[in-house]
């Protein structure tokens, strides 16, 4: 049985939790449980925002991550908060376009992604987050593209249908970096 716990966190305004619920919906798509918590300060834009997800092939008894499995930063405050949260063995994405210090540990595999520089070169600029969700799904193996297309369709809603083609594209660009 597998569980896998994740943490997403940046400025409100970066996708924060539109990633978690990506991410989640995921896990519901494909017959997991799930449990989402976001969590965000009095001001949506530019306040800070985190969002926890955990999926898992058994019943989750609390929504509260205490160690995470995986761990998003797009800010640096964000990894300054929670770099000791992250399980040995665990795995750091995080956005080195704005945040240029690297990771202290030694015992967790870190990701250094450019998203938001991507997201500006590649005419996506307010999809950084998406890059990032593509690369986390490469690097755990869970990239497939017919899931990914469904769960898409479930968070975007009717009225934005036309960003689910530039958020496929988006998450093929985080995917496919560094390879």
């Amino acid at each position: 049985m597998k569980t896998t716990k994740y943490l997403f966190s940046g400025f409100g305004g970066q996708g924060i939790l539109f990633s978690g619920k990506f991410l989640a919906y995921k896990g519901l798509t494909e017959d997991k449980n799930v449990s989402w918590l976001p969590s965000y300060g009095p001001e949506m834009r530019g306040g800070t925002a985190s969002c926890s997800v955990i999926i898992s092939d058994e019943s989750i008894g609390s929504p509260i991550i205490d160690k995470t499995d995986v761990l998003v930063a797009m800010n640096l405050p964000s990894l300054d908060k929670f770099e000791g949260t992250v399980k040995a063995g665990g795995t750091i994405i995080l956005d080195s376009t704005l945040i240029e210090r690297k990771v202290e540990r030694t015992d967790v595999n870190v990701i250094y992604l450019p998203a938001t520089r991507l997201a500006s070169e590649n005419n996506c600029p307010t999809l950084a987050n998406m890059i990032i969700v593509g690369k986390l799904l490469k690097v755990t193996g869970e990239y497939d593209d017919a899931t990914i297309d469904a769960t898409l369709k479930k968070v975007i809603s009717a009225k934005h249908a036309d960003m689910l083609d530039v958020n496929k594209k988006a998450m093929e660009i985080g995917a496919n970096y560094g390879d």
